[in-house]
């Protein structure tokens, strides 16, 4: 799975402990979402596109 969430968390101007603090998370959480080594819950993923503005198929990208 690829993330543009350090893409669109620029867009929007914000840190990764600022997008972690809207969402509910620590700043580490967002660092390997962001690497790619870890897979949000539905609800995480929920409300990560909706702090940035996007639809979770924006953000998220599922690849076979």
């Amino acid at each position: 799975m690829r993330t543009r969430i350090k893409e669109l968390r620029a867009r929007y101007d914000l840190t990764q402990e600022e997008l972690a603090k809207r969402v509910g998370v620590r700043r580490e959480t967002i660092v390997f979402l962001e690497k790619g080594k870890y897979n949000p819950s539905l609800k995480l993923a929920h409300d990560i596109a909706k702090v940035l503005n996007s639809k979770i198929e924006e953000v998220f990208i599922f690849e076979e």
